[in-house]
């Protein structure tokens, strides 16, 4: 039989543990039991919480990105995961892809590749289908816009210079930087 939570000692039980040494010091299972609150009659959120980090297809077990990819059906053919919690998984996975983004783009100024790849990656990092965007900059090489153009399958995109160029022209900006991805191609960060 496997030990409820109340059975633990206070310093391994998740929400003391994190009071007491902070959220760095727990394992990722620990983490995801915090979220989800409550396991099963058989079993406690932390071993609910491992059976969610054994959809983990990836070679690196340590990488979470696959909550943002896994679906609410395959969360709730867990036992111990129902829709509500379910749906909380899935809420932390776009609120990591919203924390990653810049929150202010208009101050942000483009001087190389690198720029450009540090602003888009972590929104299209986690993208499934091939997506195109137009950044829009002025004189001073500052993003005054991002805009999607097409939204393509797992290998294309369609993309219009009519819908490239429309943006920039009407806000009479000087620049802009095409970017899209490449889903089936996924970048190892």
């Amino acid at each position: 039989m496997k030990l409820k939570m109340k059975e633990l000692p206070i310093s391994e039980r998740p929400y003391e543990k994190l009071e007491l040494y902070g959220p760095e010091m727990l394992s990722n299972s620990e983490l995801l039991a915090i979220i989800i609150k409550s396991g099963t009659k058989e079993e406690n959120s932390v071993l609910v919480a491992q059976k969610i980090l054994n959809l983990n297809n990836s070679t690196n077990k340590e990488d979470l990105k696959f909550l943002c990819d896994t679906s609410i059906e395959e969360f709730i053919k867990i036992k111990g995961i129902g829709k509500v919690k379910a749906i909380q998984l899935k809420a932390i996975g776009e609120l990591t892809k919203r924390i990653s983004k810049p929150i202010n783009k208009n101050k942000i100024k483009i001087k190389s590749t690198k720029d450009v790849a540090d602003l888009m990656m972590p929104e299209l990092r986690y993208e499934k289908r091939e997506v195109a965007k137009v950044i829009i900059l002025n004189n001073k090489n500052i993003v005054v816009r991002i805009m999607n153009i097409s939204f393509g399958g797992t290998n294309f995109a369609s993309i219009a210079p009519k819908e490239v160029l429309s943006e920039a022209v009407k806000t009479e900006s000087p620049k802009i930087i095409l970017v899209h991805n490449h889903p089936s191609r996924r970048f190892k960060t």
